[in-house]
């Protein structure tokens, strides 16, 4: 049965992403999670079956469709695999929606095509180890020598790191200009002098890699700067707030795993001669979890169709992420907490609900930083009306 909120069209994605994601990445995902194996086969599934670019104008490769109907894709993915839907996440709400909206026609035209097909795997650099939530204070440069630049620094955290094909890189050509001299690259992979970090031994999204990427005078032509001078820094924070929504969604599908699965189990685990859901503890957990994962769905849906609305309901991407994901880990903790020592197990598959939750609350915004977001923009009168 559909939902009433969403059209036609974006409730046959939904079914359709669903189906797939059973019959294909479902399968596979506890044995990538374990062996943190790069989930690149998946890309090249879902930009097959044209889930890659998914609002980019068809002229450039994508499939004109809502913002919402990407969302539901991310949610759907991380209900099974939420390493592949971050790297799903970053590839088109940070990666591709930069050179769309950004790109020059001859950019797109280059660019697009391959990201969209899947043939190439885009990520986005601009944190540093001393410019994490304050990310204007980066110090990665960008000094320009006639038709090119030269770039230095070194980026932290980055999702698909050494696995990507494209990296949306964020540097300063003035450290002077703070962040007025924030510009966007389009580095390539192959980039002499771009290296990376060996992957992170992380809690969860262990298939996805995170590394440092290291820019050591690589040099990078004009024309694939994304953008002009100094326009970086707000080209990143728009990206990220479309980011959020996607990191919403992420914690979305979780909740949804963690629910179906406590449901199942409190159904067939039997103590003192009947079920476990028989009894009111359980019984109000369950009822919890459904409650908070309605809400999230209607946040970040909200949020998804405000998406072209811009900086100016910022404080409604904020608040999705936040009570997504800080409801995520919740709910994965509740699993354990249902299915007792057996949840504690990785064989039962709710001990992993917890780990790859926990990162929610932390990348593309801490949960600290979206509520000082929230609450700055409500203090300068922001209409609530909106909420």
């Amino acid at each position: 049965m559909g939902l009433s909120v969403l059209t036609e069209e974006e409730n046959t994605i939904r079914d359709a992403i669903h189906q797939l994601v059973r019959d294909t990445i479902a399968k596979t995902s506890a044995e990538f999670d374990r062996t943190q194996t790069f989930p690149r086969v998946n890309m090249e599934l879902l930009g097959k079956q044209g889930y890659l670019g998914m609002i980019v104008d068809p002229q450039w490769g994508g499939g004109g469709a809502t913002y919402l109907a990407q969302t539901l894709v991310v949610e759907a993915i991380a209900a099974a695999d939420p390493a592949t839907a971050v790297i799903y996440e970053v590839h088109n709400s940070l990666h591709i929606e930069g050179i769309w909206r950004y790109g020059t026609d001859v950019q797109k035209a280059r660019y697009l095509p391959s990201l969209c097909q899947g043939t190439a795997i885009g990520a986005f650099a601009i944190t540093e180890a001393n410019a994490g939530s304050n990310a204007a204070a980066l110090t990665t440069r960008a000094e320009r020598h006639g038709d090119r630049y030269i770039l230095n620094g070194r980026k932290m955290f980055i999702t698909s790191a050494g696995e990507a094909d494209r990296y949306l890189v964020f540097a300063t050509v003035d450290p002077s200009l703070g962040e007025r001299g924030i510009t966007a690259f389009i580095v390539e992979k192959g980039s002499q002098g771009l290296s990376f970090g060996p992957p992170e031994d992380k809690m969860g999204i262990r298939a996805s890699r995170t590394s440092e990427l290291i820019l050591d005078n690589v040099e990078v032509p004009v024309d694939q700067r994304l953008g002009e001078e100094g326009q970086g820094y707000a080209m990143a924070l728009y990206l990220l707030d479309g980011g959020r929504i996607g990191i919403a969604a992420q914690s979305i599908g979780i909740m949804t795993t963690a629910l179906e699965r406590s449901l199942a189990y409190a159904r067939q685990r039997e103590q003192f001669g009947e079920p476990i859901g028989h009894y009111q503890g359980v019984q109000w957990r369950l009822a919890d979890m459904a409650t908070d994962l309605h809400a999230a769905r209607m946040m970040t849906y909200e949020a998804a169709r405000r998406r072209e609305e811009g900086p100016s309901q910022r404080p409604l991407f904020a608040m999705a992420k936040l009570f997504a994901s800080e409801k995520a880990v919740q709910h994965a903790a509740d699993a354990i907490q249902i299915f007792g020592g057996y949840g504690y197990m990785r064989e039962y598959g709710v001990e992993r609900l917890l780990r790859d939750a926990k990162v929610t609350e932390i990348y593309e915004g801490t949960s600290e930083m979206m509520r000082l977001v929230i609450a700055s923009r409500l203090l300068k009168n922001y209409d609530l009306d909106n909420i």
